[in-house]
């Protein structure tokens, strides 16, 4: 967003004066809690859950109940669990895995047929194939983006901020991801980040794809490092 008042900035040098911009204090973010329930990419969902706060002590939540809502209408029942830690002011993705196309048939076939014709039945879904993350955030908030590139799918961005358990307020989200659906995840805090997902695959470093993920290589962000070159003059 351009500055509105360039003559507020006319004490700083030209080549600094050029570079600034103003942030429009007008967006507001969106929550996992505004899109529970509401998901926009086939086969994405989003839901709530509950968390107890133990006063003074700490906090206790369920993850996931597989005979309970969402995963025993999926289908789905994870066969690994895992947990990570992201630091605070770093992020991972995109990254992507490979998902699963019949012999003989046309990819975006195949989805039209298992997200518009017959997207009631999800036991067409290949989930020992492919990979199918469900993840849950024990710490911190978290921005999240999601991009679907399956072939022939309308290429629908989600792109919204979730909570920890630790956040306060009584409710956690847990987040589905199909496979084909790139995704990308960073800190939105100082606080590290704390996570428990479950994959519908045990991990395999073949299915695991990156997508414009040097931002978990790079020390600076390329805007910092082009500033910087400027000098001094």
């Amino acid at each position: 967003m351009p500055i509105p008042d360039p003559e507020r900035w006319r004490g700083l040098r030209a080549s600094a004066r050029d570079a600034l911009e103003q942030r429009d204090y007008g967006h507001r973010p969106v929550g996992a809690g505004d899109i529970a329930g509401n998901e926009n990419i086939p086969g994405v969902v989003v839901f709530p859950r509950t968390v107890y706060a133990q006063r003074n002590r700490g906090f206790f939540s369920e993850l996931a109940r597989v005979d309970d809502e969402p995963l025993s209408c999926l289908g789905l029942k994870p066969v690994q669990w895992a947990s990570a830690c992201m630091f605070g002011g770093t992020a991972k993705g995109f990254h992507v895995h490979p998902p699963y196309i019949p012999e003989g048939t046309d990819p975006a076939d195949w989805f039209r047929k298992l997200y518009v014709e017959e997207k009631d039945d999800v036991s067409l879904r290949a989930y020992e194939r492919e990979q199918w993350d469900v993840m849950f955030f024990v710490r911190g908030i978290v921005e999240f983006i999601l991009v679907d590139e399956r072939a022939g799918m309308p290429r629908e961005v989600m792109h919204f901020y979730i909570d920890g358990d630790d956040q306060g307020g009584g409710k956690g989200f847990g987040l589905v991801i199909p496979a084909g659906v790139a995704h990308a995840m960073r800190s939105a805090s100082a606080q590290d980040v704390v996570m428990v997902y479950g994959t519908s695959m045990v991990f395999n470093p073949d299915a695991e794809g990156r997508i414009a993920s040097s931002i978990e290589q790079s020390l600076l962000p390329s805007q910092w490092s082009e500033y910087l070159s400027g000098g001094s003059s």
